[in-house]
This record gives C-alpha cells, structure tokens and sequence, in this order.
C-alpha cells in the first residue's frame, strides 16, 4: 500500500491554474504542470481501505487503490499497466471527467478526498513521455470485419478493444474530424485537441481504419455496410437537443449551445466561418439556459469571445454548499463552481425562461424570465413548481443558448433504415445485459444506447459492448470487462 500515514502528513492539492486574466485570452488547458513529487505525495494519501468504494463510484471500475500505490512506488510503468487494464483513454479521464471516484473515496468522508483525477492524468501523460504508450497492433487478425459507427468517447474504446482481438475494424464519422463530443463539444481550454490527435495517430497505427465525412444512411449506404461487415456497432451518441417551446424561439440569437460550442471548437481548430453564419457573445449579453457543464464550457467561451455580460440560469433550486454526508458514497447533489464560473458570471436558480423578445428586425434584445418555488405534491409525491407572483422581468440578451440537455439519437437516416428497435426514451434499445439490438449482428453503446451521460460512461459502455461483439464473432472473448479487468502485460507497447 501506499504511506500509511500519507493522509495525514499531506493535504490535497492540485495543480495551480493560470491567472484568470491570462488564461481568457486563449484556448490553451487551464492548468500549470505539475511535479512529479508532488503527485507521488497526492498519492501516498490513499488510505488502501478495507473495501475501495472508488472502484463502484468509477463507472469504469478503475483500480485505484493499486494504482495510487505504484506511483507513491515511483513505478510508473505498472501504474500504467493497472490504469490502462481498465480505461483506454486515461489522457481524456484525467482531463474530463468529473470525478465520480473522488466522490466515492473513503478519505472523502471527513477529509479532502484523495486527487485521483489528477493522479490518473499524471500516469498517463509519464507513460506518453516514457514512451510505455507505443503502437501494439495484434499479432493475428481474426479476418472478421467491424464497422464502429461514431468516432466519440464510446466509438474509440470499442475500435481499440475490438481491433486488440484482432478484428479488422473501420470507424465511420460523419463530421470532418475524429472524436466526436471530444472534438467538437468539448472547447479546448479543458481539453486541446492535440491529446486526442496523439491517440488517433496510435490507434491507426495499430491498424483501426478511420474514415470521416462518412455518414452511414446518408453518403454511405447502409444496406452496403450491412453486407460488407460482420458486426456493427452503434455509437453515434444522443444528438438531438431538448428545445424549449416558447415565444420568441426562432429569433435570430436564440441557439442551441452545442451549435455554438461546435462552431467556436471549429474556429479555434483555423476553420473559417462565414460572418453570415457566425455565433459569436462579443459585446453581447449572453444568458446561458441550464446549468451543468454544458452551460459552464459556454460560459467559458463567450468570456474568451469578450462578452458584456454572461448570465447563467437554472430551472432546479440551488443546491447546498456542503455535502449531506449520508449521500456518500454516492454521487451528491452540491453547488459546483467550475473554472469558467471563476472567470465571470451571474447565476440564478430556480428560474424559468417565459419569452424571448425581438426587435423590429428579428433579432434577439431580451429575455423574459420568472422565478419558481419548487414544492412536493402531497397526492403524486412529485415535485413541481409554481411561478412566483411579481418576479416576471425582462433582462438584456443578444445571445442565448440552450444548454437543457438531449433527448436522443437522431432516427433519422441510419437508425430508421437498419430497424432497430427504440426504447420509451427513443435511444436504441438492446437485451438485458446485452448490447445486441434486435438485429443480430447490429450493436449499440454510449449515449446513442444509454441516453446523454460522462464520457467516463461512453468510455465503459464501448469496451462492455466490444466484448459483447467479440463474443458474437468468435463464441468467446479475452478482452477485459469491468468485473474481470485483465492485468496481462500482453496489450502494453
């Protein structure tokens, strides 16, 4: 185990971030480097507990106590070994994820919990560095054929794990670019896209074929992809945005906030945007509608565009500063304040948005809004709200955008032309335990099969359903699974 009394001779402590002042005037990662003795110490805090609740709160089912261990060992190369038993994109995690095992650690009851976040990004870039990361294509090809429809979070995991078995495997993406919510949603100031060019550049390497602007229903035939590959794998994530149905919505200014996130991911990479079709928050008044990390990484970004003010707004009520501690292991529901909060912004709970307001021109000038209460039906048991007698107000906007969630994959195209059944959420449906579709040899994983989640999820449902197509293909597979990670030095470069 780690220092046994690690936990009580150092504090939590990650690394410092560039100044706000600094870090808004581009679109580098956020954070200073941090030392590799001091994530030796971060590490020592690790308590080895008797039963590591980390492991349940990690949806990949990390093995976090024994990789702890060997970076306070200064043995990187098995930290690496055990982390990447596990996740196929810890540079991605390390960077991303919001930490669900921290919420879960044990150390977390009473104390800061331990940086395992921070510990994992540490590992895998030490192992980028070291050379432990190289090109490891298999040494006997199966001669079967998959096509990954989608090149997010889910689709790369399953095309690396699929493509370990031996599997020829092509990855088909509809936009220009490899990595989907990666690429294109998420801006760069939390993840620069040269880590995911770095990890493309390996995996095709290794042998995985990717193929952009190939969208499968639309410029590539699905019947042809049906005869062409052996299995096929869905994971084309939950497209379709949750709108709101009121007056005003088709003023011009009124966005959804992945459009805008799309775009500003796309300027960043040199692309040029017609000024006919620019969304930009520079000099405007940006109201942000919803409050998770959707809405934050806008937020971000209309500071990095030099808005007049951003506004953030929330239907739900706010939540507690501090953690119920009864709530733990589980995930709490607490006031979270991200980096882009922390570079300016206005928020509001328990806010409903009424109308949007035009002007003479069409274009967006205002935003009606209101405030609720939220109370529990005594009858339904159900929560519901009540608008707030004399709160109605009108407040400047020339930007807003949506950032209310999705709903589901789009049908239309692909999904409607293979058949597959959908579920009551309209996400693709698979068999109990399985992530065969009613299609035989169709799959599905990610967001497009589980509805909008973490990419720690994609990540966990494209390495689950890998093995599910292994199984289809050969009647048995060795690839890892969650319960029965594989701690072989057999896949390591």
């Amino acid at each position: 185990m780690a220092d046994p009394k690690g936990f009580l001779k150092y504090t939590r402590e990650l690394p410092q971030k560039r100044a706000v002042e600094e870090r808004i005037e581009d679109y580098k990662e956020l954070y200073e480097e941090f030392a590799e003795e001091k994530t030796v110490q971060q590490a020592s805090r690790c308590m080895d507990c008797g039963i590591p609740f980390c492991h349940n709160g990690c949806p990949l089912g990390n093995i976090i106590p024994e990789f702890n261990d060997a970076v306070y060992e200064e043995d990187w190369l098995t930290a690496y070994q055990i982390l990447s038993s596990t996740n196929n994109f810890p540079e991605f995690t390390g960077r991303i994820c919001p930490a669900p095992c921290e919420a879960a650690c044990v150390l977390g009851i009473n104390q800061p919990a331990v940086a395992i976040e921070q510990i994992e990004k540490s590992i895998a870039e030490v192992a980028f560095e070291r050379g432990y990361i190289r090109p490891a294509p298999p040494s006997v090809r199966t001669g079967k054929k998959v096509a990954v429809i989608g090149s997010g979070p889910a689709g790369m995991a399953a095309a690396a794990q699929l493509n370990k078995a031996g599997h020829l495997v092509t990855v088909f993406e509809r936009n220009d670019r490899i990595g989907g919510l990666l690429r294109y949603g998420i801006p760069d100031f939390k993840l620069e896209k040269w880590v995911i060019e770095r990890r493309v550049a390996i995996m095709e390497a290794e042998g995985i074929k990717f193929r952009t602007n190939a969208n499968v229903g639309v410029n590539i035939d699905t019947q042809h992809i049906l005869n062409e590959f052996d299995a096929i794998l869905l994971c084309g994530g939950s497209t379709i945005p949750r709108d709101l149905d009121i007056p005003g919505r088709d003023l011009k200014g009124v966005y959804f906030a992945m459009d805008f996130l799309e775009q500003s991911n796309r300027r960043v990479a040199g692309a040029h945007i017609p000024a006919a079709e620019s969304i930009m928050a520079t000099n405007k008044n940006v109201l942000v509608i919803g409050g998770g990390d959707t809405g934050a990484d806008c937020v971000g970004t209309s500071n990095r565009h030099k808005a007049k003010s951003v506004t953030q707004i929330e239907l739900l009520a706010k939540p507690p500063q501090e953690r119920d501690q009864l709530t733990w292991p589980n995930w709490p529901m607490i006031m979270r304040t991200s980096t882009s909060h922390e570079e300016g912004c206005e928020r509001e709970w328990s806010v409903l948005t009424k109308a949007f307001i035009g002007d003479e021109n069409g274009n967006l000038k205002a935003v009606q809004l209101v405030e609720i209460e939220w109370a529990k039906d005594e009858k339904t048991g159900r929560y519901g709200f009540q608008e707030i007698a004399g709160t109605m107000e009108e407040i400047p906007c020339e930007l807003a955008l949506l950032a209310v969630g999705f709903l589901h994959p789009q049908h239309e195209g692909l999904l409607n032309q293979l058949g597959v059944t959908l579920d009551s959420r309209g996400n693709v449906y698979t068999s109990e335990n399985s992530y065969q579709t009613n299609k035989p040899k169709v799959f599905a994983a990610g967001d497009m099969r589980r509805g909008q989640s973490l990419v720690v999820w994609a990540i966990s449902e494209g390495r689950e359903a890998a093995r599910q197509v292994d199984e289809y293909l050969m009647g048995h597979s060795l690839l890892e699974s969650k319960e029965k990670p594989m701690l072989s030095l057999e896949y390591v470069g």
